[in-house]
C-alpha cells in the first residue's frame, strides 16, 4: 500500500510507493518544450526546491531534462527523473532498449519511474512491456514501474497476465476530469495517481468562475488552488511551467487548506470519463 512520508526533502511532501521509492506530490512537467527550454526550465525547477521531473522519449526533451539536472547542481540522487516509452517498444527486449536510449539521452545510470506511454490495446502487447519493466526494476535499472493513460480493464489484464501492478499509472485528470473510476482502482490496489494535465489545457479551467472564486476566497492563485485540490485527492501533480516565478507559485501549496465544500465545489466541474482521452483509440 501506499503512504503519505511527513518527511519534506526540501519541502515537498512525498508518497512512499510499494517498492519503496518515494515520490513528490508536485513536480515539474516538461511537454511540450524542446531541450534548451527544458533545461532552463529544470534548472530552475530543482533550484526552487523541485525533486520530482517527468519527461517522455515521445517528447523529444530527455536531453534537455539531463542538462537541466546536471546544470542545477542538485544530486541525482535527490531528483526522481520520470520518462516514458512508445508502443514500438512494447515486448519485453524493447523495454530494455527504451530504457537504455532513454538513459542514455538523459546521462544517468537509473530512472526513477518508468512508464508505458499509452497501452495501445490494439498493438496488443502492453502486457509484454509490462513484463520488460518488471525484469528492469528487479535488475535495479529502474526503482520503480509504471502505466499512463491505463483504463481499469488494461491494469486489470497486467494482473491477470503477470500477478503484478504498477506502482503509478499517471491519468489524464484535473477539476473538469476527476476520473472517479479509475482513482478508485487505484485507491484499492495501491497504486499511486498521478495527474498529467493538472491544472487544464489552456486557460479554461483556471478562468472558470468557480475556480477563481474559490482563490478568492482563499487568498490564491486558481492554479494553486487546483493543485490543492489535487494534495488533497492524495494525488501527485505535475504541472508544467517554464517561468520561475509560476514554477514558484505552483510549489507553494502545502502552507493552506481548503474545505470540504471547496473541494466538493471543484470536483463539481468534473465533464465526466467521455471528455477524457480515449486510450482505447488513442496513444503512441
Amino acid at each position: 500500500m501506499t503512504s503519505t512520508d511527513s518527511r519534506t526533502e526540501p519541502g515537498v511532501p512525498t508518497i512512499t510507493l510499494r517498492g519503496g521509492a518515494a515520490i513528490p506530490m508536485i513536480g515539474l512537467g516538461t511537454s511540450p518544450m524542446d531541450d534548451d527550454d527544458t533545461a532552463r526550465a529544470v534548472a530552475s525547477a530543482l533550484e526552487q526546491g523541485y525533486r520530482l521531473v517527468d519527461t517522455a522519449e515521445n517528447y523529444r526533451n530527455e536531453a534537455g531534462v539531463g542538462a537541466g539536472l546536471r546544470a542545477s547542481g542538485v544530486d541525482r540522487s535527490d531528483v526522481f527523473v520520470t520518462t516514458k516509452f512508445n508502443r514500438a517498444w512494447h515486448s519485453v527486449d524493447g523495454a530494455r532498449q527504451a530504457f537504455e536510449a532513454s538513459a542514455q539521452r538523459l546521462g544517468v545510470d537509473y530512472v526513477d519511474l518508468l512508464l508505458i506511454h499509452w497501452p495501445n490495446p490494439s498493438y496488443g502487447h502492453y502486457v509484454e512491456a509490462f513484463e520488460g519493466l518488471l525484469a528492469l526494476r528487479a535488475d535495479g535499472l529502474i526503482r520503480a514501474v509504471g502505466t499512463s493513460n491505463f483504463k481499469p480493464t488494461h491494469l486489470e489484464q497486467l494482473r491477470s497476465a503477470t500477478g503484478e501492478l504498477p506502482e503509478v499509472n499517471q491519468i489524464q485528470l484535473n477539476p473538469t476530469l476527476t476520473r472517479d473510476a479509475a482513482r478508485a482502482y487505484h485507491a484499492e490496489h495501491g497504486i499511486v495517481t498521478e495527474a498529467w494535465s493538472p491544472i487544464g489545457q489552456g486557460k479554461e479551467l483556471l478562468a472558470h468562475p468557480e475556480v477563481t472564486a474559490v482563490a478568492a476566497e482563499v487568498g490564491r492563485t486558481a492554479a494553486q488552488v487546483v493543485l490543492r485540490w489535487h494534495i488533497q485527492l492524495g494525488t501527485v501533480a505535475i504541472p508544467k511551467s517554464a517561468d520561475p516565478a509560476r514554477q514558484a507559485q505552483n510549489l507553494a501549496v502545502f502552507d493552506f487548506e481548503l474545505s470540504p465544500e471547496q473541494m466538493a465545489r471543484l470536483s463539481a466541474l468534473d465533464r465526466g470519463e467521455q471528455a477524457a482521452a480515449d486510450s482505447d483509440t488513442g496513444g503512441h
